[in-house]
């Protein structure tokens, strides 16, 4: 019986969660100042990753794991 009510539960929240996600209202109540706000947020981190340096510390990390990787 739980097993059962649990189970219904699963799949009504995913259909419900893959509609919001596929369906065709999924940007329903997204609007200018949201993308305009993630937009503005996106470049801050962007922006302190430059200020404080961490861009080169990044890039030479990758460098490294590709050496240690390829061997060269």
């Amino acid at each position: 019986m739980l097993k059962d009510h649990v189970l219904r539960v699963w799949v009504d929240w995913t259909v419900t969660v893959t509609s919001r996600v596929r369906g065709r209202e999924r940007d329903a109540g997204a609007g200018f100042v949201e993308y305009a706000g993630l937009m503005i947020l996106i470049a801050g981190i962007f922006t302190l990753i430059d200020q404080i340096g961490l861009d080169g510390m990044i890039s030479g990390a990758i460098r490294d794991a590709v050496t240690d990787v390829t061997g060269g």
